[in-house]
């Protein structure tokens, strides 16, 4: 018997979910040391909650001399932007000098920069009016972090449509969701938030990811196990065109089942852990009415006018992002905030503008001193309100108990912008990890690198991380600026 038969998709790597397969029952393998992923020996075994990522990113990149310190080393007193996370200090890491040098065309300067985001493409643009980037890095984390949970990926908020984050591949982008009440109803539809009890979990009862439904539920046997002699048979009767058919049919087929078998086993834990729940309460969440369907498209119209409006629906998308990896409903979130377009009276106090978008072209320029003073005051009060909401954030993930550490200790959540500047700008990005990454990364300090490090390197590291690593990433290895072997030295 293969390794396909016995494990299913060849593609999948083996866990603790795993099963051999044969004479139409499924029969659950024992934990094996030998299956921890790397990134679980480094941090001292595979026991207690896994690693998520969540990545952060507002719009209008940032006030650079606000964001990040004179120089790398320890952090003391944090710079402006940043001072609402000094309760967090020791979980921060800064990252200076990264950024995206690809090429495009046929983009605008907001495109531009949206599809290198998260991708690192080595080119992008658009043929025929369709976007072409690279796979981005929450979706190759979700390729693998997804196997073991309700959903692969959460992509929510707000983008201005022009700009997609997240692809899928060169040519799918991720659609975002900026309704809460979808978001939710995707999250938990046919479930009940839970939260998992990682120490049970931890101690790999195999009857809980074992078949435990009747002999006579159709799910206790394998569909190609039951029809293999067949499709053998007719196999060898096709031509090598037909075969190619079938063999992507019968993989497809098994990748199904697959999931299948992964869904039920992840119902029946759940299940268990509602009967025994993990240490922490689940985070409070209330959707008001005006916020969800039908009425959000009303309500998106006040985002953009009324900063209060806007700050209610931060904070509600962000209770999301920390609902969704408490439940382990997905170990990999993207969420956009802010929007160009909104105005903030009431936040910015100085001048007469409070469009953030006319701000951010007054505000910048190709050297701070040669940037409208007031405007860029401005700017820096916007993105020092940003980062009051996402403190609050960090700071319900740091208040969650997980049996022994917090869910912002085993989670790594990037922070960042879609844009370095307001002038879409690529050049040195707001770079900031929070979280220690279970315990593969050390915080509490600010590292620099040379300007022009492709951004590519960081997502290098984040995906070994969440052990999706691979050779290389984006253009990590072919930027004409690649450097340090398209890796980060000293995260660690």
């Amino acid at each position: 018997m293969s390794d396909r038969d016995r494990f299913g998709d060849s593609s999948d790597q083996m866990t603790r979910r795993s099963m051999l397969r044969g004479a139409g029952v499924a029969v659950a393998l024992p934990f094996l040391e030998s299956w921890i992923p790397p990134s679980a020996r480094a941090a001292g075994g595979i026991a207690g909650p896994p690693l998520r990522m969540a990545i952060v990113t507002v719009t209008g990149g940032t006030v650079l001399e606000s964001w990040k310190l004179p120089k790398g080393g320890p952090l003391g007193k944090l710079p402006s932007i940043l001072r609402p996370l000094d309760f967090a200090r020791d979980d921060l890491l800064i990252v200076t000098g990264l950024s995206h040098t690809g090429a495009s065309e046929n983009l605008n300067g907001h495109e531009n920069c949206g599809y290198k985001h998260l991708t690192g493409a080595v080119r992008v643009g658009k043929i025929g009016g369709r976007p072409y980037a690279g796979i981005s890095v929450d979706q190759a984390a979700a390729r693998v972090a997804g196997r073991e949970t309700f959903l692969p990926s959460i992509e929510m908020g707000l983008t201005n449509h022009e700009t997609p984050f997240s692809f899928r591949s060169v040519d799918q982008p991720a659609p975002f969701e900026a309704d809460p009440r979808l978001v939710f109803d995707r999250m938990f539809r046919g479930r009940r938030p839970v939260v998992p009890n990682w120490k049970r979990r931890a101690r790999g009862s195999v009857a809980e990811v074992g078949h435990a439904s009747a002999p006579t539920d159709p799910y206790n046997r394998s569909v190609l196990d039951a029809v293999r002699a067949e499709a053998k048979a007719l196999r060898n009767r096709l031509d090598s065109s037909d075969r190619q058919k079938l063999d992507q049919y019968l993989d497809a087929l098994r990748t199904s089942e697959t999931r299948i078998d992964r869904l039920e086993a992840r119902l029946r834990i759940e299940a268990a852990d509602l009967k025994d729940p993990g240490p922490s309460r689940l985070v409070d969440l209330t959707i008001p009415p005006e916020m969800g369907k039908p009425n959000f498209h009303h309500f998106r119209d006040l985002i953009h006018r009324d900063p209060e409006k806007h700050a209610e629906y931060i904070r509600l998308m962000a209770d999301l992002l920390v609902l969704a990896l408490q439940t382990d409903t997905t170990r990999v979130v993207t969420l956009a905030v802010g929007a160009d377009d909104a105005f903030f009276p009431g936040v910015v106090t100085v001048g007469y503008e409070y469009h953030c978008h006319t701000l951010e072209h007054q505000g910048n320029a190709d050297r701070p001193e040669n940037a409208d003073p007031i405007a860029r005051e401005a700017c820096r009060q916007i993105h020092a309100w940003y980062t009051e909401l996402f403190a609050e954030m960090v700071a319900k993930l740091k208040a969650i108990d997980e049996g022994g550490s917090t869910l912002l200790d085993n989670t790594m959540l990037l922070y960042t912008s879609y844009m370095s500047n307001g002038g879409h700008g690529t050049i040195d990005y707001p770079t900031l990890l929070v979280g220690k990454a279970r315990g593969t990364l050390r915080t509490g300090r600010q590292i620099d690198f040379p300007v022009k490090t492709p951004m590519s390197n960081l997502f290098v590291e984040m995906l070994e991380r969440m052990d999706a690593g691979g050779p290389g990433f984006g253009e990590s290895l072919t930027s004409p600026d690649q450097a340090f072997q398209g890796r980060l030295p000293g995260l660690t």
